[in-house]
């Protein structure tokens, strides 16, 4: 039986950086140094006006293409991560698959999720992969964010960031992904949320958890996302260990969505990780939501702080409120 294996990723970012200088000189009331502790965050990459998440993802699955030399026609399915379409339909995956060039009998799909989304993705990639449906799949991730954020929003805009991610998941012999656990809890919506844009009424809408602070379309109470946060990932980790037989001692790092540094420390001091074993990497990139697992993991096999002999887990948990987890072995890194 074939098996998923996460191959090679390629990171596209876009033009523009915006720097915690650069907002402290347009905003000298803001204490950039006290938000820049809690996020951990220096800087963001922010999307033009006119580019979109397709844009993004396309340009991410370019540079795939020719930095790995992988022919377009060897691709059968597309899987397409956002919160930030291009359109309410058709499906952005269906546009992807031509502006690509990929082959008509490629599957396309869409699935809206944030910050789970990469681990959603592996489980249904595998899926693909064991059930024969495909054997290579162009799994990408793309956000932006930034266009759901007023200027003035000081919680937001120093936190979220817009990139995109491509990532070749091939048919292998040996299982690398296993032990897929996933939660969910729709009762916490209103902790982040965007009320319009689509089929309901904004009058109609789950509203905000507390008053709404800030004219952005995005809306997010980030005390009771770290609550939940430090609450469901120790017990989502459990879970995924007793499925799996293994114990804490078996796992080299736990690869978590880079949410910002607080929540992570967070999650570091409850599952009294060393640092080393809970890496943070978003200083330079901020948080790009579905993006920022295949980032990440792209930084570390870069660094060389992935080996196939080491098991890991990765983690994604947020807006929806969603959750998921899984072990992953590095062995086509």
């Amino acid at each position: 039986m074939p098996y998923a294996q996460i191959g090679p990723i390629a990171v596209h970012l876009p033009e523009k950086v915006e720097t915690n200088e650069e907002l402290q000189r347009e905003f000298p009331r803001w204490d950039l140094a006290l938000i820049e502790e809690k996020t951990g965050i220096r800087q963001r990459y922010i999307a033009a006006e006119n580019e979109t998440s397709s844009d993004l993802a396309v340009a991410a699955a370019e540079k795939l293409f020719a930095e790995q030399q992988i022919d377009p026609n060897s691709i059968d399915f597309v899987l397409f991560c956002t919160q930030t379409p291009d359109y309410p339909l058709p499906t952005t995956s269906c546009l992807i698959q031509d502006r690509l060039a990929l082959p008509t009998h490629c599957g396309a799909l869409d699935f809206n999720l944030g910050c789970s989304g990469y681990v959603y993705g592996l489980a249904v990639a595998d899926g693909l992969i064991q059930s024969g449906v495909a054997k290579r799949i162009l799994f990408l991730t793309a956000e932006t964010y930034t266009k759901y954020i007023d200027p003035a929003d000081r919680s937001l805009r120093t936190i979220f960031a817009d990139g995109a991610a491509a990532t070749l998941v091939t048919a292998g012999d040996t299982p690398s992904l296993r032990g897929f656990k996933f939660g969910s809890d729709g009762s916490g919506a209103d902790m982040l949320i965007v009320g319009d844009g689509g089929a309901r009424a904004p009058d109609d809408a789950i509203p905000p958890r507390h008053r709404k602070r800030w004219k952005s379309r995005l809306y997010m109470d980030g005390p009771s996302l770290i609550n939940f946060t430090v609450d469901a990932v120790p017990q989502l980790i459990e879970q995924v260990l007793q499925q799996e037989q293994l114990t804490d001692a078996d796992i080299s790092q736990y690869l978590m969505h880079q949410a910002t540094w607080k929540m992570l420390d967070e999650l570091r001091i409850r599952l009294d990780l060393a640092p080393e074993r809970l890496p943070i990497e978003l200083a330079d990139i901020g948080n790009t939501v579905s993006c920022t697992l295949p980032i990440l993991i792209d930084q570390l096999r870069k660094s060389g702080r992935l080996d196939r002999e080491s098991v890991n887990m990765l983690i994604g948990f947020g807006v929806g409120l969603s959750w998921a987890g899984c072990v992953w072995q590095d062995l086509a890194g």
